[in-house]
């Protein structure tokens, strides 16, 4: 995956979720979840072979994947939206996970045997947002604060305080916007004060 800025993807249990969210690009609408089909090409590149979807799954995940921006939009510093909660409630409801033991007493959160769709979608992306949680990188994916890209990627600043999914793009963007009208302002209040 191709992260703007030179970004290294997210790390292990959060690359999955990156991936998803960054199936569409905000900028271009290029979106690989377009069919059916785009999705189980994203399924089987992200270790759900042989899953079989339809349109329906196709637009759980596509919601799916709008609720897990909306959170990462959260933890760059957002309210995360009442509607957007609600529909990872409700998805998430559909998708569970069990705990499993391995023979070293080792223990993770798996999805349930028999999911298919959407709903094995949304169970192995749980599952990495749980491994997540417990690891403590959750909170580090971020969307991008430019409201035209909100792309997806991995907060590995020291301080935790990235804002932009590239410094050289939509943070030079930003800066030049807020800068504009700093001088917009003051060019008017030079006017009104003449």
């Amino acid at each position: 995956m191709t992260e703007p800025g030179d970004r290294a993807p997210a790390p292990g249990p959060l690359r999955d979720l990156q991936a998803l969210a960054n199936t569409v690009d905000l900028e271009s609408g290029e979106d690989a979840l377009r069919t059916a089909a785009g999705l189980e090409a994203w399924a089987r590149e992200h270790g759900l072979p042989g899953l079989r979807c339809g349109e329906a799954d196709r637009a759980a995940v596509v919601a799916l994947r709008e609720a897990l921006r909306a959170v990462c939009e959260a933890h760059a510093g957002t309210d995360l939206p009442d509607a957007a909660a609600a529909v990872l409630e409700r998805l998430l409801a559909r998708g569970p996970l069990v705990l499993a033991v391995d023979t070293a007493g080792g223990a993770r959160l798996r999805p349930a045997d028999g999911l298919a769709g959407a709903d094995a979608v949304v169970a192995h992306l749980a599952a990495g947002v749980a491994a997540a949680v417990a690891d403590g990188s959750w909170p580090r994916l971020k969307a991008c604060a430019m409201d035209s890209c909100r792309w997806v990627y991995y907060d590995r600043s020291p301080a935790g305080r990235s804002r932009w999914c590239s410094m050289a793009v939509c943070g030079s963007r930003a800066k030049m916007r807020a800068y504009r009208r700093r001088g917009a302002a003051g060019a008017g209040a030079g006017r009104s004060s003449g």
